[in-house]
This record gives C-alpha cells, sequence and structure tokens, in this order.
C-alpha cells in the first residue's frame, strides 16, 4: 500500500472515531438497518464509514472461517458448507453497498478508498481458497456427497464449492499458492487501472457544434439534450455530443453529416486508445496474467478455465455455436449493406458504406422499405409508459403489483424504488430502478442486489433487494425521456434479470436468483425481450407522452414488419465481440503483442464484412477486460439467446400470458436460482433440449446459408 493510500485510510479512521466520540454517531454498517424492508440508510451512509466497515467485516469474516476450521465435530452439510455460505456477514452488507455506489456515483474520495479495499478483499478471499484446513472438510464431504441422505440442491452446494477450491488454488502446493495469490492481486490492480482508464477517457471525449444547421436529421429532443449536455459542460449555447450512448448513438443514427457521424464513430473505435488513458498495455499485461494463472492451475489456456465451470464447458462448443451462426449472420449483413448502398447510389454520392454508416443508413432503409422511422414511435416510448409495461407483463405473467415508496431510503434522487407484492399481498422484494445517464456512473446498464434471498435458521423467507441500472436517454428541461426501441429492449432485458433476483426462492444466499452458471444467467433477461414489442402488450403501455394516443395498429403493423431489421448486424456485432473474447482467451502470451493487429488479424480470420467492427473494441471491452464475470464468456449472450427463443416458443404456443406456462417457467427457472443443474431446469420447462432453430427464425437467419469455414482451436489435444 502506497504511503497516499495509507493516508486516506488513516484519515477514513480518524475521522470516523472522532465522529463518534464528538456525536456519539454509530456506523450505520454496525446496526441493523432501522429502515423499511431493511433498505441501506444512504442518506447515513459517509465515505469514511467504508473503509472501517470493510475493516471490521473481514475480521468478523476470519473469525467466521477460523470457527469452521477449528470445530472438532465430523464435518457435514450445515457446519460446513452452511456455515459458509453465512460467514462474513458484515463483509457482504458493505461490500453489496460499497460495489453498487462504486458504479452509480464514484468520486475521487470513493475512488481512493476503492484502491485499498480491493486488495485487502482479494488477499482475504485468496486466503480462504487456499485454505488447507477449509478444504479438507469440503473435500470430505466432496468424497462422501453421494452416501450423506442430502438434498439434491444440497449436493450441488458441495460439488459447486469443491470446484471452486480447486480452481482457486486448494491443491497447489504452498508455494505455487503463493504465486497465485500475487497473480490475483495483479489482475485485481489490473482491472482497477482499466476500469478508471474507461471512465476517464469516455467523460473526456467530446464533440461541440456551434452551428445547429450542422445537426440536420437530428430531432427536437435530442437537440435539447446535446444543449444541456453543452451547459453541463461549460459550453452555454453549444450543442455538446458525448460517448454515452444516448449521445452517441442518436448522432449516429440521425445526423445528415457525415463527417460529424464519422468523428462521433472513430472517437468510439479508438476510446481508451491512446495518451494518459491508453488501455492497451493494462490489456497485455492482463493477458499475460491470466495465461500465467491457468497454466499454474494445470489448464492449457485462460479459456479452457474459465468455459470449465459452465453450461458450455469447453471453448470448442462456445465456438461450434459461433462458427454455425456467422454463415448467415454474413449472408444477412451482405443483403442489409446492398439495401443501404441502393440508396446511397440513388443520392447521387459516390462512397462505399463504412462501419460510421451503418446506423443512419440502416434507419434510411427502414424508412424506405416499411415506412417506419424510430423517430415517430419514440413519443410512444417514453421511460414512465415503458416502466408500465414492465410491470404490466410482470402482472399477468407472474401475479406481480409494485408500488412506489417515494420516501424510501436512496442512494441517488433519480432512484425510484418500488415495493413488489404477490397475488394475496404478501411482500416479495424491493425494486430499485436508476435509469439516465451521470458521469459518475459507468456505461452500460446491469441488475444486482443489496440483499439476496436465502431461508435463515429459523425458517424464515429473507425477501431480497433488487435494482436495475441503466444509461438511457435523459429527459430535458422540455422533453421527457423517450427511448429507442434498443433501450426498450435494454429495459426489458435488465428487468428479466430483477424478476430472476425477486423471484428467486433458492433456499441458499449462494444460489439465489442469477447465482447460476454464466452462460445461463441471460436466459431470465432475454427471455423477457421477446414482450417488448408484442402487440397485446404494446397497447397497454405504449402511449403517447402529449395526447396518450395508443399506439396505433398501424404503427405495431409496421414494428413487426420490421421486425428482422438490421439483425445481421446486431448478431455480426455479437460474433466478432465474441470471438476475439475467446481468441484472447486461447492466449498465452510471453511478451507484448500488437493489440491493433490482433483485432485486425481475428477480423480477417472471420472474413468479417469490413462494414461492421465490433461491438467492442478491446481497449473499452469492459465485459472481459474490466472484471473476469465475462472473460472468455461474452459468447454467453448467444448461448442463452438459444435458450431463451426456444423457450419464449412455447409462449407464443399456448399465448403470451398463458398462466400455465408462466408458472412452469417461474416454478423451474425464476425460483429455482443455482440449485440444481441449468440444462435439468430447461428440459423440465420446455420438454426438450435446446435447438437453435427459433433463434435464426428471430434474425432472418438462412438456416442454409454456407457454414462459415472457421478453426476452431482445441489445445487440450481432442482434434
Amino acid at each position: 500500500m502506497t504511503r497516499k493510500f495509507i493516508s486516506i485510510a488513516m484519515a477514513c479512521l480518524i475521522t470516523a472515531g472522532s465522529s463518534i466520540w464528538a456525536e456519539e454517531r454509530v456506523n450505520p454498517f454496525f446496526a441493523p438497518y432501522d429502515t423499511p424492508f431493511e433498505i441501506p440508510p444512504f442518506d447515513k451512509i459517509k465515505p469514511a464509514d467504508y473503509l472501517p466497515a470493510y475493516t471490521e467485516g473481514l475480521k468478523q469474516a476470519r473469525a467466521d472461517i477460523q470457527a469452521i476450521i477449528n470445530n472438532p465435530e465430523t464435518p457435514t452439510f450445515e457446519n460446513t458448507i452452511l456455515a459458509m455460505d453465512k460467514a462474513g456477514a458484515l463483509l457482504e452488507k458493505v461490500s453489496r453497498v460499497f460495489g453498487a455506489i462504486t458504479q452509480t456515483d464514484i468520486t475521487p474520495e470513493l475512488s481512493d478508498i476503492n484502491d485499498i479495499v480491493v486488495p485487502m478483499v482479494g488477499q482475504y478471499e485468496d486466503e480462504i481458497s487456499m485454505n488447507d484446513k477449509l478444504f479438507a472438510r469440503v473435500k470430505t464431504l466432496y468424497d462422501n456427497r453421494n452416501n450423506l441422505s442430502l438434498d439434491k440442491d444440497q449436493i450441488r452446494m458441495i460439488e459447486k464449492s469443491y470446484n471452486s477450491f480447486t480452481r482457486n488454488g486448494a491443491l497447489l502446493s504452498p508455494e505455487k499458492k503463493e504465486e497465485l495469490k500475487a497473480l490475483n492481486n495483479k489482475l485485481a490492480e489490473l482491472y482497477l487501472k482499466f476500469n478508471k482508464n474507461l471512465l476517464a477517457a469516455t467523460n473526456e471525449f467530446e464533440i461541440v457544434v456551434d452551428d445547429v444547421n450542422q445537426l440536420s436529421g437530428l430531432n427536437q429532443g435530442q437537440l435539447s439534450a446535446a444543449l444541456q449536455a453543452g451547459k453541463k459542460r461549460g459550453h452555454d449555447g453549444k450543442y455538446v455530443f458525448t460517448l454515452h450512448a444516448p449521445s452517441r448513438l442518436p448522432l449516429l443514427t440521425n445526423a445528415d453529416n457525415r463527417e460529424l457521424r464519422e468523428k462521433m464513430y472513430k472517437g468510439y473505435a479508438t476510446l481508451a486508445s491512446s495518451g494518459k488513458y491508453d488501455n492497451r498495455p493494462v490489456i497485455n499485461e492482463i493477458l499475460k496474467t491470466r495465461a500465467a494463472k491457468a497454466k499454474l492451475l494445470g489448464y492449457p489456456d485462460y479459456a479452457t478455465y474459465m468455459t470449465s465451470k459452465v453450461m458450455a464447458g469447453t471453448p470448442q462448443a462456445a465456438q461450434e455455436l459461433m462458427k454455425k451462426m456467422w454463415g448467415p449472420t454474413v449472408k444477412k449483413v451482405n443483403e442489409e449493406v446492398a439495401e443501404m448502398q441502393q440508396i446511397v447510389d440513388r443520392q447521387g454520392l459516390d462512397f462505399k458504406i463504412q462501419p460510421w454508416d451503418y446506423y443512419y443508413y440502416s434507419e434510411k432503409v427502414r424508412a424506405d422499405k416499411y415506412n417506419l422511422n424510430e423517430n415517430d414511435l419514440r413519443p410512444y416510448f417514453c421511460v414512465d409508459s415503458v416502466r408500465k409495461g414492465i410491470f404490466t407483463m410482470a402482472n399477468r405473467l407472474y401475479g406481480l403489483t409494485f408500488t412506489e415508496l417515494p420516501d424510501a431510503p436512496k442512494y441517488n434522487p433519480e432512484v425510484k424504488v418500488y415495493d413488489v407484492r404477490d397475488e394475496n399481498g404478501e411482500h416479495v422484494a424491493i425494486y430499485m430502478t436508476d435509469y439516465h445517464p451521470r458521469a459518475s456512473k459507468r456505461q452500460g446498464a446491469w441488475a444486482s442486489k443489496f440483499k439476496a434471498s436465502y431461508i435463515d435458521e429459523n425458517g424464515n423467507d429473507i425477501r431480497p433487494i433488487n435494482f436495475n441500472v441503466g444509461n438511457f436517454t435523459a429527459p430535458t428541461e422540455d422533453m421527457p425521456s423517450l427511448l429507442t426501441l434498443d433501450e426498450v429492449e435494454t429495459m426489458f432485458h435488465e428487468f428479466g434479470h430483477g424478476l430472476h433476483g425477486m423471484l428467486s426462492r433458492a433456499r441458499y444466499k449462494s444460489q439465489s436468483g442469477t447465482a447460476v452458471d454464466r452462460d445461463f444467467v441471460e436466459l431470465p433477461s432475454q427471455i423477457h425481450e421477446h414482450w417488448a414489442f408484442e402487440p397485446e402488450l404494446l397497447k397497454v403501455y405504449a402511449h403517447h407522452y402529449q395526447t396518450g394516443e395508443v399506439i396505433p395498429q398501424e404503427l405495431i403493423d409496421k414494428l413487426e414488419a420490421a421486425s428482422t431489421h438490421g439483425s445481421g448486424f446486431h448478431m455480426a456485432e455479437r460474433i466478432t465481440a465474441a470471438w476475439l473474447d475467446m481468441q484472447y482467451g486461447q492466449l498465452n502470451p510471453t511478451g507484448d503483442i500488437d493489440i491493433n493487429a490482433f483485432e485486425q488479424k481475428v477480423v480477417d480470420e472471420l472474413g468479417a464484412p469490413s462494414e461492421v467492427e465490433y461491438r467492442y473494441h478491446s481497449t473499452y471491452f469492459k465485459h472481459i477486460f474490466g472484471g473476469e464475470q465475462y472473460a472468455s464468456g461474452y459468447y454467453t449472450y448467444m448461448w442463452a439467446e438459444v435458450l431463451d427463443c426456444d423457450g419464449y416458443d412455447l409462449f407464443a404456443q399456448n399465448g403470451i400470458f398463458d398462466r400455465k406456462t408462466a408458472d412452469s417457467f417461474r416454478q423451474n427457472i425464476l425460483e429455482k436460482g443455482g440449485s440444481e443443474d441449468p440444462m435439468e431446469l430447461f428440459i423440465k420447462f420446455r420438454g426438450h433440449r435446446p435447438t437453435p432453430d427459433a433463434l435464426m427464425r428471430k434474425y432472418g437467419l438462412d438456416p442454409k446459408a454456407p457454414e462459415a469455414n472457421l478453426e476452431i482451436k482445441y489445445p487440450m489435444g481432442e482434434k
């Protein structure tokens, strides 16, 4: 720890201590939350509270683990596995809050505290995962798991625990364990650096436009948002565009000024790739460190290490799916580009479609081919209307009602809090939403929780606190938040994650809600996207923000006709990003690689259409370099899409609000969490193993298109 961080740590401790003496103030984390439904008392939590809470939380967690190790009784599920599940309650309590705040409202002070906390927690996690005595108890249970009269969820919990230990070095020698700890610490520091660079580079970039005549094509709401951004950034009276999606995408989609589109596109494509925020050196260090970690643990490469713990099982299985989809996807992209080029040629313009033209001319084709313009639709998708849509969907499928709690604690004034109840009036969960961009919030959309659901030792059903975060189009002084079709879909997607957490009935915290295999976790989120534009639901929630008029049938018909429009582009973006991710995971570099050249090599090997670039270039591919959750796992969105499209076919056959089908999905998928094997759960719901047929239909892809000639690496010698 540097002297700077030691000073900060001491300041935090001194501040907390002096506050207690002067005001008899108790750190909010050190007492039960005296709030409705035990929502964290955000207004009472101060930055100085975090480090003392982490310090005490780690102390208590270590004591909990030591008590398990020192237990003289023969290992049982209750005194070992369940005790581990309950260990570190205070650490979990503070981590849930701090993790959420540093993603949504980061400040320099919190960033410095984060620099201190991450290695502290990382060290503790290594201590646990490499503790020989603790592992010995788990191994005893693992070796005898089928002779202990345990339930299916308990056996699965033992197996997951054993596999987690072995994957984290439990079988290594003491010397090798120290090597692994050093590698883990280094990765934690690198992820911090990657994320800091990305946030700083994103906030630094701006395009300032003085003359509104340069902005033809943008509607009044988009112009107002740009003016408001200019005011916030010290360019009063000027139009400012940033790399945040609600600013970037409208300009790429609607601006007639091609040079402006190119400037925005290249600004995004080169984000965090030069200067003081250059992430390329960070990526190189991550790749080398990950490869070393995989080798130390006995895996041929990092991708094999990561996929061994999920449904796919191997990198090859994930790549086979991508390979099967790639040929039809390229055929679809070529058809889309040809339609765009026809419009360019008709306009008498002398250029070929480039990546910065794709959004713009895709919208032109939609208007030309389907007589549909997204700007005609957005007035019907005010954020409040879409919120009504997701709540209506949840009510009709699962009998849930959402009542706003305006006086409930919030971590930001923009947050809305809801009490979720079932048809019997029983409390199910607390649900929060935080939908608009802030400079202090990272990009993207996600779901998480402040409290997991589980059954406590007295048999009480502890209900969760879940939240959704987005970066959707923000309201302006004269315009409400009117969402794009992509934003509407994303809102339904994240709500699906929320439902997975809210409706969980798994007994144990470590199996609650979204605590499932990474390539299964997107099933509940992606399947609920299907309802977003179903005519039956649109007529309930899609109302014009000014007149209250329900969306006309004519627009619904056009929307359905254009349902596969641009699908080649979106699938190509996903596959190229997932393929790049998997190629990185199969590297074993000993020195630095040229990141730009490697990206180009992967594109060339794919034979990717030049008009479609990566969804995320490496330097801002936060999914895979900002942490480990999706590393060598970006394919999971497509893997889960096979599941969700096949699953939704059952709703389409029986009725999209058929309660019997919804009850089956709720009982077999949403309520089970990670308590059973995911493939078994899917088969219980669907009646068969999944096939990609429905996914092909959703995207309008030709299953008879020539298969892509892609080489799939077999690092373990299977081929």
